[in-house]
């Protein structure tokens, strides 16, 4: 299976490829991985006729700080961000979810900003980017813009990145002490499996060491887009963490969810997984959170 005829652009700065993208509109397309787009073209589902490579364009594949923020750039691989010392505390979960994507050879070049992007339902490091309250850096046409990505993604391949913009990095608080994170995933499978139910949890912990300051949780797979979960933040926060505080913030996910039926599995089943998932995330988080 080949792929169709394209042209490729190497722009040297951030600056170039938006010109680029200006010059040929909807017949050009980023690539930065390549993991999902390539197998795409040789399947017919995208044709560009010009592809945009970003490797040339200095500082995308680096961890920086901007404002107190760690600023994650889009060229980052799954593998690179799963063994980042960079990434402790809360911000832990987004190394536990790269950590589960694909294989080691997809893990090797799938991209961080190719994974928003794409916007699937059960993206691995959606979901966690989710629960840091992460931002969305974008440059376009009509200049920088940032976006929090729970208002990025729009729908299963669709986000609210206008046309001719380009993803240049993901904002998000810098690690705080007394802060931890989990990620579990289930799938019809062990291994290279796109998750049934996906679930990250980040939990920030008062100085007493016990009491929740801040939780969020995060879901994957049961919702048209990767979501938050409210009413697992509301029952958390000011609560005692242990068992009991997991098990009604589980139970408040799993109302969150808005699965779907389908050949992989009920609506009530993945509610029924949101809850087990959530509990087992939010006690690796609080774990970490103590320093365990």
């Amino acid at each position: 299976m080949l792929l169709p005829r394209f042209s490729y652009h190497q722009p040297a700065s951030v600056a170039e490829a938006l010109e680029v993208l200006g010059q040929h509109g909807d017949q050009a397309a980023i690539i930065a991985g390549g993991t999902d787009l390539l197998v795409n073209m040789k399947h017919g589902k995208l044709a560009p006729r010009h592809l945009v490579g970003l490797e040339g364009i200095d500082g995308l594949e680096e961890i920086g700080a901007d404002n107190g923020s760690l600023v994650v750039g889009p060229r980052l691989t799954a593998s690179a961000l799963a063994a980042s010392g960079e990434l402790s505390g809360a911000a832990q979960a987004l190394a536990l979810g790269a950590a589960s994507l694909g294989s080691p050879q997809v893990r090797n070049r799938a991209t961080v900003g190719g994974n928003v992007c794409t916007a699937r339902p059960a993206a691995d490091m959606c979901v966690p980017l989710l629960v840091l309250g992460a931002k969305a850096l974008l440059a376009g046409p009509d200049g920088p813009r940032e976006l929090p990505l729970d208002e990025f993604f729009l729908g299963p391949g669709q986000t609210a990145k206008k046309p001719g913009e380009l993803l240049t990095g993901l904002s998000l608080p810098r690690p705080a002490e007394g802060s931890g994170a989990g990620y579990e995933k289930l799938g019809l499978r062990k291994a290279l499996e796109i998750a049934l139910v996906n679930v990250a949890a980040a939990i920030w912990l008062e100085p007493d060491g016990k009491t929740i300051k801040q939780a969020k949780v995060a879901l994957g797979a049961v919702a048209p887009v990767p979501m938050l979960s409210p009413g697992a933040e509301a029952a958390l926060t000011g609560q005692t963490a242990g068992e009991e505080a997991f098990a009604q913030a589980a139970e408040a996910a799993a109302t969150d969810a808005k699965p779907i039926s389908d050949h992989r599995g009920s609506a009530q089943y993945r509610r029924e997984v949101v809850q087990v998932l959530t509990r087992r995330a939010l006690g690796q988080a609080w774990q970490a959170a103590l320093g365990q």
